[in-house]
């Protein structure tokens, strides 16, 4: 049940001498002073049953949260700070002496939390206290998009031992359902030395002998295929239960990863050439994938996804997307949810050049929506690029960098996210091509052929894009596009880069708690710098002209007085014995 009807006896709200104590200016002092109206007790209700022993007041545990992600800090440490550190005991409005959760309090109510799906809650909250504030209204937003990595917290792991993980998980779910220790079952079923620290570095083979490598990859997948057809036989066993369905998904996750990196022939196993689609890279972490920001910048993990304004950079949504998914994937989900979140209609959405593809451009127009962003670069390759010829889609003419046109064309599929789709394959003659100078550098073919133009299912489009990229419009929505860089560092800071949890859903949790600090902080800061709201911005616009104007006046007054006394100091000259008397004109 729910904390409720607190007395005010139950906390003590924080004192002038404890807020300039912990810094006034602190974010530690933006909670004590703030926090009950940013996340009051009833926002949190649903969380909880109506009848029940009354639990902790949760918006005493929301702000511990908060402060965990600000810090950076484990659970372990945030329970040590709220009982001991004054800064966070004030925030908290703790009396003296208290100890307010135990961490496994506070691990359940975030896990009511992510239960609930309430943590978008929180940002939705964060972003109401800025409008409500005059930011974030009486405009169409123009926001900016981008993503970045998130280290798994899963161990990566060679094949060898993610096998052996893999055995070592699927053999604990058979022995609790069995009710047996995990040790003992192991030695019963000869599958020992998978419970030790690495399988691979207790083998004692040579490791150059690609014979002996195989032998040992053999034993292992005969292990592997031992246990499935055991833990299948248990399933059954148990019947329908939580017991049943651990073994289950243990056993599904087995099987996937032998498939996806054992390769078995008559002679044995040996490991796959290449890397499976989709691979499954850890296996206490199955959701983690191999992921690329960049061709030279690879890691094992996450990417989240973020969407911030770019006039005032509150985090408006958060997403989280597989490692190996490109930045593109949901990008229109996350302008959508970047309205409802703020309450305001988006206009405008910027990004770099993962979100520049034809496909892309066609969701956003098809929707009713603005995308700026540059068309990606052609792959580099031996014939010139596509980019240097000039299509006429309304002649379905091309002509080529030396001047030739073909109108010369067939239908050919293209494939694209919705399937394959017919486009047009211009192609020039081979003798016109054969005698062209640019010949070898233009035509890859080594059959004497001329060369072909494709247009792109989305060729319109791209060329349109390509037009849009000079214009001074462009250069300045690229500008605005540094703004999302800009959060995303400060995100960085707190801790988005290395994921504190196992699986997707509880690491969206965690970035979505560091947007939620970032606004706050965000709020914070304008409010002590005194920043304007857009309706102040606007009336300042009107405002400074003629006050420049007012204090121009003032000093060329002040010139003219000074002079007019520097003049009549020349002008005296003594009279009479000492007398002064100007001279008239």
């Amino acid at each position: 049940m729910m904390y409720r009807n607190a007395p005010e006896t139950d906390f003590q709200k924080p004192s002038d001498e404890e807020i300039a104590y912990i810094g006034r200016n602190s974010f530690y002092a933006f909670l004590a002073l703030h926090g009950e109206e940013l996340l009051p007790d009833e926002a949190f209700r649903g969380l909880y049953a109506k009848d029940g022993r009354p639990g902790l007041r949760p918006s005493m545990v929301a702000r511990a949260h908060l402060l965990q992600t600000y810090c950076n800090v484990s659970d372990a440490e945030a329970k040590q700070r709220a009982d001991f550190d004054q800064r966070w005991r004030v925030a908290l409005h703790l009396k003296e002496g208290d100890r307010p959760f135990a961490k496994s309090t506070f691990q359940e109510f975030r896990n009511r939390l992510i239960g609930h799906d309430q943590e978008r809650m929180l940002l939705v909250r964060s972003l109401e206290a800025a409008r409500a504030r005059g930011y974030l209204v009486g405009r169409r937003l123009h926001i900016a998009v981008d993503t970045t990595p998130v280290w798994g917290r899963g161990a990566v792991k060679d094949t060898y031992n993610l096998l052996a993980d893999g055995i070592q998980i699927l053999g604990r779910a058979v022995a609790g359902a069995l009710d047996q220790e995990v040790g003992d079952w192991a030695r019963d079923q000869g599958l020992t030395r998978y419970f030790g620290s690495s399988v691979k570095g207790s083998a004692k083979i040579d490791w150059d002998d690609d014979e002996a490598r195989a032998v040992f990859l053999t034993g292992i997948v005969a292990d592997a295929d031992r246990l499935v057809y055991e833990a299948d036989r248990v399933a059954e066993q148990v019947g329908e239960g939580e017991k049943a369905s651990g073994i289950r998904d243990a056993s599904a996750l087995l099987r996937r990863l032998v498939e996806q990196d054992v390769e078995r022939t008559a002679e044995g196993c040996r490991i796959k050439e290449g890397v499976a689609k989709d691979r499954v890279v850890s296996a206490h972490d199955p959701v983690m994938r191999h992921g690329r920001k960049s061709a030279s910048k690879r890691f094992d993990g996450h990417k989240g996804a973020f969407a911030v304004d770019t006039d005032e950079p509150f985090v408006l949504a958060v997403q989280e997307l597989p490692g190996n998914a490109a930045d593109k994937e949901k990008v229109l989900d996350l302008v959508v949810e970047s309205e409802a979140n703020a309450q305001v209609e988006v206009g405008k959405t910027s990004g770099d050049c993962a979100y520049g593809d034809g496909a892309t451009r066609e969701a956003f127009a098809n929707a009713g929506r603005t995308l700026i962003a540059p068309v990606p670069s052609p792959p580099k390759g031996k014939a010139l690029p596509k980019q240097e010829f000039t299509i006429d889609l309304d002649q379905d003419r091309v002509t080529c960098p030396e001047g030739q046109t073909t109108e010369t064309w067939k239908e050919v599929r293209a494939e694209t996210p919705q399937g394959p789709r017919a486009v047009k394959q211009f192609e020039f003659s081979a003798e016109v091509c054969r005698a062209c100078r640019r010949y070898k550098e233009c035509v890859s073919s080594t059959k004497g052929k001329g060369r072909t133009v494709t247009c792109h299912p989305q060729e319109r489009r791209l060329q349109e894009a390509r037009a849009f990229q000079e214009t001074e419009e462009f250069r300045e929505a690229k500008k605005r596009r540094q703004v999302v860089e800009q959060r995303i560092a400060r995100l960085v800071q707190l801790g988005v880069r290395q994921a504190r949890y196992f699986g997707r859903r509880k690491t969206l949790f965690q970035l979505t708690l560091a947007a939620v600090v970032a606004n706050l902080v965000l709020l914070m800061n304008y409010a002590l710098k005194g920043h304007g709201t857009p309706a102040q911005g606007a009336a300042a616009s009107v405002l400074c002209p003629v006050l420049f104007v007012f204090v121009l006046w003032i000093v060329a007054a002040t010139r003219r007085a000074s002079r007019t006394r520097h003049s009549a100091r020349i002008l005296a000259r003594p009279v009479d014995g000492g007398s002064s008397q100007l001279f008239a004109a």
